[in-house]
């Protein structure tokens, strides 16, 4: 292992990943994120774009304030205002704290998006990285569409910066365009042509829009890339990024052949990921790699007797090494505090008392509905009476009527502002006519785009989850509700939608 090249993970789930539809956070989300990337002891995690938003500065300032142990970064476009922003929120992590420029250099992007000659760019570029240099030393510079770029200009711009002062050198497959064969190449050039090139770190930003993000960062680092920029599930932008868990899994899992290694804390992976896609209310989907459902799952009879005979017969990594434990009855209706505090723990959640004393209380009473409580079903305690939105709407009950030969009707009462409200609705079944009440009582504009309902565990207690897409103009939201009722966890979900749009235009007024 000594003699193995540490590859720096760079984590960009809060700023990149957050950027893909649906995955968007508050500061407090951001901040738990943070938290167990810190957990996950991921070298640099990116923050956010300070510029963007009051929102995403805040959360970069509460990020670099908070997290100790990472690297806390701050993408900024090259010029001397996102510089200066960017700097703002992350002074607070001294030493610790990365400014992140870039600029494009592919011939499309100059020609097209910023239609700006060679020279200019490569002026501007030099420039905003002594801006950020006169802040702090810890500065990296992104070629933005790096791939589709000249190489010569390419390698000239590489140089520059570094000369300039950058101390990272992103060289981005912005667009997931690239193979790994011509990546290894295009990272091999630099090393071989640009003189200054070891006195910077050379990282990897890879978008999966091809499939192949993992692939070509696995070409870049055996070319000679130090770091590799990710995100926890592969979220972001189009069809995502570099997935952290596959990418890390790959160096640990493959190294008879890859002479690397990196810091991360691999039985935090599983953690990782419930714990962000409880936040976003978007799951993995049941095959994905390391952390799907059916990673480790086996239906074969000849892939069953392997495994019992001997587990490397089909399982190339254990459940444990990601942090995956047996999905096995842990808690029940005679659990204590105690027990539960230390399961949500090893689950990767950190709850205040007040937090913790109301998933207790929601703990307890699913537990006398369940004959058994999973490791799920605590996720979907934790993100309905933990990380909901501040509520304006709060379901009290539901009564709801219906069969082959009637009409449904269902009847809600809601508290809006914590005053009670009720009527009765019509509709095509019990799910149609609940959530038309609810918008008849909200006198919301916002439009469902997509319902999804699944079973959180097995057996027929199980608790049902529905997530609702939900969109208000350009604001889109995710809301996510469980309960053993489905027409229930509906109307939670449905609920839940419409406090985050609420939220998310309390936040957008306030800012302006």
């Amino acid at each position: 292992m000594a003699e193995m090249n540490t590859i720096k993970i760079f984590d960009t789930t809060l700023r990149d990943g957050e950027q893909s539809p649906g995955n968007s956070m508050n500061i407090d989300e951001k901040l738990r994120v943070a938290k167990q990337l810190q957990k996950l002891n991921v070298d640099v995690i990116e923050a956010g774009f300070p510029i963007a938003s009051e929102g995403d500065f805040e959360a970069v300032k509460r990020v670099a304030q908070s997290i100790k142990g990472p690297e806390i970064a701050g993408l900024c476009r090259a010029n001397d205002k996102d510089i200066d922003r960017a700097w703002e929120a992350l002074k607070y992590a001294g030493e610790k704290g990365r400014i992140h420029t870039f600029i494009a250099t592919s011939d499309i992007h100059m020609k097209y998006k910023l239609k700006m000659e060679p020279a200019k760019v490569l002026e501007a570029a030099v420039k905003a990285v002594k801006r950020a240099k006169s802040y702090t030393p810890n500065v990296e510079f992104s070629c933005e569409d790096a791939v589709r770029t000249d190489l010569k200009f390419l390698a000239e711009v590489v140089a520059a910066v570094i000369d300039a002062g950058a101390t990272t050198v992103n060289i981005p497959d912005t667009v997931g365009y690239t193979i790994p064969f011509e990546y290894f190449n295009i990272i091999r050039h630099l090393k071989e042509n640009v003189s200054n090139i070891e006195q910077a770190v050379i990282s990897v930003h890879c978008h999966n829009d091809l499939g192949l993000a993992v692939a070509n960062s696995i070409a870049a680092v055996q070319a000679g890339a130090g770091q590799v920029e990710c995100t926890i599930n592969g979220i972001g932008e189009r069809a995502g990024n570099c997935s952290l868990e596959e990418f890390v899994m790959a160096m640990r899992t493959r190294r008879d052949i890859l002479p690397f290694r990196t810091n991360v804390a691999t039985e935090q992976i599983v953690p990782s990921s419930r714990l962000l896609s409880t936040i976003t209310g978007i799951g993995v989907q049941p095959n994905k790699a390391v952390v799907g459902a059916n990673a480790f799952a086996h239906e074969s009879g000849i892939h069953q007797h392997g495994v019992l005979m001997e587990k490397s017969t089909y399982e190339i990594m254990t459940p444990e090494s990601v942090g995956l434990k047996a999905n096995v009855l842990v808690l029940g209706k005679h659990s204590g505090r105690h027990a539960f505090k230390k399961r949500l723990t090893e689950l990767g959640y950190e709850l205040s008392e007040d937090d913790l004393n109301r998933a207790f209380d929601r703990f307890k009473a699913l537990a006398d509905l369940k004959k058994e409580v999973y490791d799920e079903d605590i996720d979907a305690i934790v993100a309905e009476e933990v990380m909901r939105p501040a509520e304006k709407y709060r379901l009290s009950h539901i009564t709801v009527t219906c069969g082959s030969f009637a009409v449904a009707t269902s009847t809600v009462q809601l508290e809006i502002d914590g005053e009670p409200v009720r009527t009765a609705e019509l509709g095509d079944g019990p799910v149609d006519a609940t959530l038309k009440a609810i918008k008849k009582l909200t006198k919301t504009k916002a439009k469902l785009q997509q319902y999804n309902v699944g079973s959180i565990t097995g057996g027929t207690d199980a608790q049902g989850e529905v997530t609702v897409r939900v969109s208000d103009g350009d604001e889109t939201v995710i809301g996510r509700g469980s309960s053993t009722d489905i027409i229930e966890a509906s109307a939670k979900a449905y609920i839940n939608a419409l406090n985050r749009l609420h939220f998310k235009k309390e936040r957008i007024h306030e800012c302006l």
